[in-house]
């Protein structure tokens, strides 16, 4: 088949799913075109996965006159597709618009806040999403409910996975050296964007309360985003014991000198990082939000969002009760060997393909 794959701006999940997607369905036989904005394909490769890529300008936030020039040039891109499946409410909405070539959308992150016009425009583009895609996946079950509700005639939940993570290239002692975290003292790792909805603010409040023991814990936070240099200040201006680490191309050697993850954010799909965290063999503790409770249930420990007293109390439990840290081990591993690999997705959306093109 044909399938044209289609998403908006990423610096992350988004993008590396539908480069995952792109090299599986590739590898499988099919042509694939990916349709997104440069910066975008630049980041994530995907002609280096075996995909035509055409850049399309679908930005981050509703712009009439960019939003209109991204429709004229969807056209091109997908003409002739067996199957559009594309990636986030706007490029969806933007997709059904452009083609009538059978659609299929996944919806991958919660209604975003926002006050004035752009409150009123992201349930338009939902609308137009459900009335014109003949599937809407949805990676939580919020997501997938909120769409039925929307009006969407077959909303599922999607299967999402973590690419295979490579091996560590550096032992625990090196890594933890370099980081200046003697062995004894725990380390505590978050791999998160510094952006409002991973709840760091909220983390650095249960900071004091966490290192509140001895050894005292070290908070290492892997990632970059908007919010570093506010989250640094607070960090620096209460004397915490918290490392902004930046963007990181070593989260396998991290997540193997680690002795807990912690995700506190307000809002999040499957999060393929606590996927990594659980194959690594990692305790989690994480809020009980969006996809996560649907996965990691009796797995993880989980939390209410924006508590930071109950976020400390679930972090010092399995620091201080080397019972429960090796219960919440042997769930992950459990785990690890159930969760849903690239194979169960690409299963999912070519049986899906199938069915569009059928319609």
């Amino acid at each position: 088949m044909r399938i044209a794959l289609v998403l908006g701006v990423s610096s992350g999940g988004v993008g590396n799913h539908v480069r995952s997607l792109a090299r599986g369905l590739v590898e499988r036989g099919h042509r694939v075109v990916v349709a997104g904005p440069p910066e975008t394909g630049e980041r994530f490769g995907f002609t280096a996965a075996g995909a035509a890529f055409a850049p399309v300008g679908i930005g981050a936030v509703p712009h009439p006159g960019r939003d209109l020039a991204a429709l004229l040039r969807l056209g091109g891109p997908l003409a002739g597709a067996d199957a559009v499946h594309a990636h986030g409410v706007r490029a969806g909405a933007l997709s059904g618009l452009a083609t009538r070539t059978p659609l299929a959308v996944t919806l991958h992150n919660a209604p975003p806040e926002a006050t004035g016009p752009r409150a009123l425009v992201f349930p338009v583009l939902e609308r137009i999403v459900a009335r014109r895609a003949e599937t809407v996946l949805g990676v939580s079950g919020d997501l997938v409910r909120r769409m039925r509700e929307r009006g969407a005639r077959d909303a599922r939940p999607a299967v999402v996975a973590a690419p295979p993570m490579p091996p560590p290239r550096r032992t625990r002692a090196e890594v933890r050296a370099a980081l200046g975290v003697p062995e004894g003292r725990p380390l505590l790792l978050v791999v998160a964007r510094l952006a409002a909805q991973k709840g760091l603010d909220v983390l650095l409040d249960a900071v004091p309360a966490i290192a509140d023991r001895g050894p005292r814990p070290v908070v290492a936070v892997a990632g970059d985003g908007p919010l570093r240099g506010a989250l640094a200040a607070r960090a620096a201006e209460r004397d915490l014991p918290v490392l902004l680490l930046g963007h990181r191309t070593d989260v396998a050697d991290l997540l193997a000198a680690a002795d807990l993850f912690v995700l506190p954010s307000r809002w999040e799909g499957p999060s393929l990082v606590v996927m990594e965290a659980l194959r690594a063999g990692l305790p989690v503790v994480a809020t009980r939000v969006g996809g996560i409770p649907d996965l990691y249930s009796g797995t993880a420990l989980l939390v209410a969002p924006g508590d930071p007293a109950a976020l400390a109390a679930a972090v010092g439990s399995v620091l201080d009760d080397a019972a429960l840290a090796g219960r919440l081990r042997a769930a992950a591993a459990r785990a690890a060997v159930i969760l849903p690999t690239e194979d169960d997705v690409l299963d999912q959306v070519t049986g899906l393909y199938r069915e569009l093109a059928r319609r």
